[in-house]
């Protein structure tokens, strides 16, 4: 069993940055792929960007390249998703997951646990 607890959440203007975290307690989270997806209001929940245990592979959905960076730190069981030039259409609920298995995956089905979210909102 792994619990996931995301946090950085909040308000702020068109162009500016949040760093969301993903603290994880459990089972050995160095071992899980771990996935940050986002949910806005009416739409379906959509990926956004993963990590693999060692952090030698991320993979990012077209609409976070080359705004968004997912990291993490095994010593501190920690994920970040840092988000720069943030838009309207970022405005989402943002959930970590991790997933057991080896390879980094986009479906959200492929993953085992959730946390509760974390509100992000970009007025336009």
């Amino acid at each position: 069993q792994v619990q996931l607890v995301e946090s950085g959440g909040g308000l702020v203007q068109a162009g500016g940055s949040l760093r969301l975290s993903c603290a994880a307690s459990g089972r050995t989270f160095s071992r899980f792929v771990i996935g940050w997806f986002r949910q806005a209001p009416g739409k379906e929940r959509e990926f956004v960007a993963a990590i693999n245990w060692s952090a030698e592979r991320t993979v990012y959905a077209d609409s976070a390249k080359g705004r968004f960076i997912i990291s993490r730190d095994n010593a501190k069981n920690t994920v970040y998703l840092q988000m720069n030039s943030l838009q309207p259409e970022d405005t989402a609920i943002y959930y970590c997951a991790a997933d057991s298995g080896f390879c980094v995956r986009y479906d959200s089905r492929s993953y085992d646990y959730w946390g509760q979210g974390t509100q992000v909102t970009v007025p336009s």
